[in-house]
């Protein structure tokens, strides 16, 4: 596939990463014999027992099961996907990502260099914006108008408010300096053209609010009309840079406020609400860009905290946005994870709310937000007349394939008890209806039975040193034991080059063996060091003892049906030597 990131850069990568370093950027270790310890980032618990190991290059948390390298780390604590957490790895590191040989290297290259310059221009607007609020000759009034709404310098600065001129040609001005420019601009929808070709400004006489990307590049623009007629808001299009659904204003900010270690988020709907929010001094909310928040959304703010609170206008319109963020949680609430609902009272919203009765009072009110299973509930039963049978009947109906989709258990098992309650019926009869559905859990593995086979592999991968002290054996591929192949895969990957665990890991990364491979490398073999070559030559020697038993067998077997041939006779005592000894 065009663009792919080498695997012996990635190889590399975790060669010249320190996962202690890494880890202690963003969560204080402290040294616990070879070992680093701290409290878990990703569960509550008042003693460490997330554990670093420097020799291994992995981490691996006792209490909720948490594990893997360095990339693993920044994937699950900064929310990144995959090639953003080898981006952000290699950064660390000081080194350029190389991409993979493409069919055009040419063609990959422009597109490279055209979403670098897309971004330094969005920046570029950004920072017009800026400087137009201070300095424009319009700007004292939109500071009174922003003054008045309770906003300081410090807050405004934060988030990087600014204004769009009333002019036609203010920012076509200062960034379009050539007609590719224009063009360009014009793309990104921070300029208009119209039938003549006429260039012009998108964004005129608004308080703008720029849109960030997980990674803090500007990727569009939210513009508050400040008087007269047009839409209140003005959201840029989607373009290249700019996916409505797949940003939040306001996340990059919080997580840099909570230095990424969000314990809540609260979603609202507006760029103000969000701003208001963090001027009282709640810092963590996000807003959904004008449209009902999305999965993808979602699954953003749930890699990066456990608690989500939606907050909504209590009309029409904010309850039908919290039911389509609820539907769209169901397939993503695994056990641990939290979605609340709070309503404010009508003709409020967070922005007049939060500064008429302030933080304290406005954080009682999220403290006391409804939970998932009552809402749930309580938006489907408002439908239906439950004192009648056809009422509860459709009211199973419209449950039973809701509840289906929920990821956690524990929420499965709630929601169909709270169903039988309300349908005055016993549980174990609802059950019946409802498909319960085995979702991952966040606990710790299940503990696994240790098989010689699972021994040997789970010693090489923890100490993957051990397999260049044996010589590959390629006959064992013939040994009719489940897992031989990945175990005598994993020797020759450890026997061809030094690797540490978390190298290693890495290359099984994505395949069906991953999660298994993951379970072995916490696994606990309570070995001393000295012990562990020994112990896998040992059932290194086992696994060849039983392949001459099976071979012997084999032409034993062979021999009556047919008389063996000179080379297989010779085979048979040299195997029968080798039994004898």
């Amino acid at each position: 596939m065009a663009g792919l990131i080498p695997k012996s850069f990635i190889h590399d990568l975790l060669d010249r990463a320190d996962v202690v370093e890494v880890v202690d950027s963003r969560v204080p270790l402290k040294k616990a014999g070879r070992n680093y310890q701290a409290c878990c980032p990703f569960h509550n618990e008042k003693s460490p027992s997330f554990t670093v190991a420097p020799d291994k290059q992995f981490y691996h948390c006792f209490g909720c099961g948490e594990h893997g390298n360095a990339i693993d780390f920044l994937m699950k604590f900064d929310g990144l996907e995959f090639p953003e957490a080898i981006e952000e790895l290699a950064r660390m590191m000081g080194l350029e990502v190389p991409r993979e040989q493409v069919v055009n290297p040419q063609a990959e290259a422009r597109k490279r260099a055209q979403a670098a310059d897309d971004y330094q221009q969005m920046e570029l607007a950004a920072k017009y914006f800026a400087h137009q609020l201070r300095k424009h000759p319009n700007s004292a009034r939109v500071i009174d108008y922003l003054k008045g709404r309770g906003l300081s310098g410090d807050i405004v600065k934060s988030f990087q408010i600014g204004y769009a001129p009333a002019e036609w040609d203010g920012l076509l001005k200062a960034l379009a300096k050539s007609q590719n420019d224009k063009q360009q601009l014009a793309e990104l929808k921070l300029l208009n053209n119209n039938d003549s070709g006429r260039f012009y400004d998108f964004f005129r006489d608004r308080i703008m609010f720029p849109i960030r990307d997980r990674r803090g590049r500007v990727v569009g623009f939210g513009g508050r009309i400040l008087e007269g007629d047009g839409p209140k808001y003005l959201n840029s299009p989607e373009t290249r840079v700019f996916h409505k659904g797949r940003e939040l204003y306001g996340f990059y900010e919080a997580r840099q406020a909570h230095k990424n270690q969000l314990e809540q988020v609260v979603i609202v709907e507006g760029y103000m609400d969000v701003v208001a929010l963090a001027q009282a001094g709640i810092s963590y909310a996000v807003a959904s860009l004008g449209t009902a928040t999305t999965t993808e959304q979602l699954q953003m703010l749930f890699r990066a905290t456990k608690q989500v609170i939606c907050c909504y206008d209590g009309d029409r319109a904010g309850r039908d946005a919290a039911w389509r963020a609820l539907e769209n949680a169901l397939p993503l609430l695994t056990d641990g994870l939290a979605m609340t609902f709070l309503f404010l009272p009508d003709g409020e919203d967070p922005d007049t709310l939060v500064r008429k009765e302030g933080k304290d009072a406005f954080e009682q009110r999220l403290g006391q937000a409804q939970s998932f299973t009552d809402y749930f509930f309580e938006h489907l039963s408002a439908q239906y007349d439950l004192s009648t049978d056809s009422g509860r009947g459709a009211l199973l109906s419209d449950a039973r394939p809701l509840i289906e989709k929920v990821a956690s258990e524990f929420y499965q098992e709630l929601l169909t008890e709270r169903l039988a309650k309300l349908l005055r019926r016993d549980v174990s009869q609802i059950k019946s209806h409802v498909k319960t559905q085995k979702a991952a859990s966040n606990k710790p593995s299940e503990a696994l039975k240790m098989t010689p086979m699972r021994r040997a592999i789970g010693l090489l991968v923890q100490h993957p040193s051990i397999g260049k002290e044996i010589p590959i054996h390629d006959e064992l591929k013939g040994l009719k034991v489940p897992g031989i192949e990945l175990l005598l895969a994993l020797h020759k990957q450890t026997h061809e080059q030094p690797r540490t665990s978390a190298q290693l890991l890495e290359l099984w990364r994505d395949s069906k063996e991953e999660k298994a491979l993951r379970q072995l490398a916490s696994w606990q073999h309570q070995l001393d060091d000295e012990d562990v070559e020994k112990e896998f030559y040992g059932i290194f020697c086992y696994f060849i003892d039983e392949f001459v038993k099976q071979r012997a067998d084999e032409l034993i077997e062979k021999e009556r049906q047919s008389p063996l041939t000179k080379v297989e006779k010779q085979e048979y005592l040299t195997l029968l030597k080798y039994l004898k000894k």
